[in-house]
């Protein structure tokens, strides 16, 4: 076998141990099916005191198969069953053996890997080291190995869905004090004889042998589904998974689904519901987006794909933030939070230490919720140094400048910083909008500066966008991207130009929203339609966020700077909606509201003199054409990144529009969302967007040219 190996003790204990050969993890392929099928049918007719799961791997069992539910197609549905039913009915076979079946976990185990431990009758674990759950979820997928049908019945229905719908991931300690881990030993040796100690106290025959579901008497925890306790939740379950999900994310209800189901039948049946369920989320399209979106392309990042090959890495040691506003303050927290070292500088210590209070506030609220004590707190207060004088940023080896959006003001700190800096110093700049390239003209080492878009608030905000100048060199996008994942966050690389590539794809989301209104479409319509395509937060929300002062400053740079340049225009949508709001003295959320008010205590409201400034059309807009607008529009723009050579992979397109911009997860991302749709379908509706709402629609010509055979995009 190249999966497992089977190996029986002198107590006549069945060791079955993945081992996968071909592999760092074990995983649960078409191989290990037929294989672990086999070992079952062994294990009935062989004389053993007992089974004990144990794993070669640093990760006990990392899962299901992905790359073969992203190639899984309608056509497939009925194999997939099958494969599905084959795999639960072993498990089945050994866990009704009538021995002990105690799960060994020494790593992490997830998904189908958790499920086999689940299907033991004991599970002992390492203390440290050791994370276990259901996260298919997050694929768009469900735990199709008994996770579903064993977790419902072992907790009730109530205290499982957190595990299954949201994918919760637990640490050895907190799985066992759910009850999900049964014991906890502190090395490798302790497992085994903890696991064979297991075997020898509760010999075949004895009740603890045989799954509490399997016994005569057995009462689901928490109530039965028709039971008074459950009755109301189970009423109001539906309707608040569909608020999460919009109606886009058809995994979270389909677990729900097999959940409630599944809990009202005997468990074979229970578990054949799951089958199904299973198979209908592997075969449809949002899992495809999901997986190759946060698993193989969001592997490809982890893995450093993108980063120049042949640069040896570098640990960052000290960090100079220039700037100790929002942003600033923000990137103090990222450096020390990770325990890398950095000085918050500002024209006054005063500013300084303000910023450097943000950071202590984030650690009052994790103390008060128990995630964190004095001791850590003062630890990472400690490695934020402050000051008003650039002769203390000497012996940093990474500076990023955190200033105000304006092409002067960053000149003048480069120049101020590079003088006392050392010569190996990577500079960066934390710019939103202006190029690079332009940043870099103002500096004495232009091969050494960098673009580092972080993104606000950054202690929430994952992404870190990588821009790459003229001049910049691989070194420096090395050790940048080194920079990046040092602190924890995720990098995507782009090339320079004017908003880069995050910036300029949200300016069109913004831009749409306005132009909406501009056109009548109510505020409320325009909102609610951004809400159901799934997006976090709608594009007269967010423009408050932002504020409608800095769309302004970007858009008065952007024709400044492109007159002086001799270019063309680009059509300013929305522009008219701006101007009218800002002439109304709304700014934004920070200068009392815009597009909203926000009463003090109370939740936003749309503010009242938008139906005066911008009438709303006596016939209502298409809601499907509103959800369009904002969807389509964003993926349009990223083709031309694409084109223009801004983007160099789909990967760095897809991650950067979800995690950076909010573009809807159901989706995959922007690129992916293109194949999603096909290529085809999306020329053939962005031609009639084009014709209703104007040629920004209009899609580049290396689309076009792929929609003649419906053929995908490809990096």
């Amino acid at each position: 076998m190249s999966s497992i190996r089977y190996e029986k003790d002198s107590a006549g204990i069945a060791q079955v141990i993945f081992d996968r050969t071909d592999g760092s993890a074990n995983i649960m392929d078409q191989v290990f099916i037929d294989e672990y099928s086999a070992l079952a049918a062994k294990l009935v007719k062989d004389d053993i005191a007992g089974v004990i799961y144990r794993s070669t791997k640093k990760m006990f069992f990392a899962g299901g198969d992905l790359n073969m539910f992203a190639k899984a197609q309608p056509e497939d549905a009925a194999e997939l069953f099958a494969m599905s039913e084959k795999m639960k009915a072993a498990m089945r076979a050994i866990e009704t053996l009538g021995v002990p079946v105690v799960a060994a976990i020494n790593g992490a185990a997830m998904g189908g890997g958790f499920e086999l431990c689940l299907a033991s009758h004991h599970r002992v674990a390492l203390r440290r080291g050791v994370s276990v759950g259901l996260p298919e979820v997050t694929l768009g997928l469900l735990p199709g190995g008994g996770g579903v049908t064993r977790l419902v019945r072992m907790l009730g229905l109530q205290a499982a869905m957190p595990y299954l719908t949201q994918g919760t991931t637990l640490s050895a300690e907190k799985a066992h004090a759910a009850g999900l881990i049964n014991e906890l030993v502190d090395d490798s040796d302790a497992l085994l004889a903890a696991a064979q100690a297991w075997i020898a106290a509760n010999p075949a025959g004895s009740d603890a042998v045989t799954q509490p579901w399997d016994r005569k008497g057995y009462r689901m925890p928490g109530g039965a589904v028709n039971s008074p306790a459950l009755a109301g939740m189970i009423a109001m379950a539906p309707s608040v998974m569909r608020k999460q999900t919009r109606g886009r994310l058809p995994a979270p209800e389909a677990i729900l689904s097999a959940m409630v189901e599944g809990a009202q039948v005997d468990f074979d049946t229970a578990s054949r519901i799951e089958s199904r369920y299973l198979t209908e989320l592997a075969t449809g399209r949002v899992s495809k987006n999901l997986i190759n979106t946060f698993w193989t392309q969001m592997n490809q990042v982890k893995a450093g794909v993108g980063r120049p090959a042949g640069v040896s890495p570098r640990q960052f040691k000290r960090v100079a933030i220039l700037g100790a506003g929002m942003m600033g303050a923000g990137i103090a927290w990222a450096c020390a939070s990770r325990g890398v070292a950095c000085v918050l500088k500002d024209l006054s210590l005063e500013a300084a230490e303000k910023g450097k209070a943000y950071s202590a506030a984030l650690l009052d609220k994790q103390i008060a919720r128990g995630r964190s004590d004095e001791a850590k707190k003062a630890a990472v207060l400690a490695l934020i140094a402050t000051s008003d004088d650039y002769t203390e940023l000497a012996d940093c080896d990474l500076v990023i400048e955190a200033v105000f959006e304006n092409r002067e003001l960053k000149a003048q700190v480069t120049a101020a910083v590079e003088a006392v800096l050392p010569a190996t110093a990577l500079f960066a700049s934390n710019t939103s909008t202006l190029p690079i390239t332009g940043l870099a003209a103002a500096s004495q080492r232009p091969a050494q500066f960098i673009g580092l878009h972080f993104f606000s608030p950054v202690d929430k905000m994952p992404l870190v966008e990588i821009i790459v100048g003229e001049q910049t060199s691989q070194q420096s996008l090395a050790e940048a991207y080194d920079f990046v994942q040092q602190i924890g966050k995720t990098p995507i690389i782009v090339n320079d130009s004017r908003g880069f590539y995050t910036s300029r794809v949200f300016g069109t989301f913004t831009a749409e929203g306005m132009a909406m209104v501009e056109e009548g479409i109510a505020p409320a319509s325009v909102e609610n339609g951004a809400y159901l395509a799934g997006f976090p937060v709608g594009p007269l929300a967010v423009s408050d966020e932002v504020t409608l002062t800095l769309q302004d400053k970007v858009r008065q740079q952007t024709v400044a700077d492109l007159t002086a340049a001799g270019q063309p225009l680009p059509e300013l949508v929305g522009s008219a909606v701006l101007d009218k709001l800002l002439a109304a003295g709304r700014a934004g959320k920070s200068t009392g509201g815009a597009f909203y008010d926000y009463p003090e205590g109370g939740k936003k409201r749309l503010w009242p003199g938008l139906a005066e400034l911008f009438p709303v059309a006596a016939e209502p807009a298409l809601i499907d054409d509103i959800q369009d607008r904002l969807l389509y529009i964003q993926a349009i723009e990223t083709l031309r990144c694409r084109d223009e050579g801004v983007l160099i992979t789909t990967r760095d397109a897809n991650i950067g529009s979800i995690m950076g911009i909010g573009y809807p997860a159901w989706t995959g991302g922007t690129l992916q969302f293109i194949n999603y749709v096909g290529s085809a379908a999306f020329v053939a509706r962005t031609d009639q967007l084009a014709e209703r709402y104007g040629a920004r629609f209009t899609v580049p010509d290396s689309l076009r040219a792929l929609a003649a055979n419906n053929s995908p995009l490809l990096d």
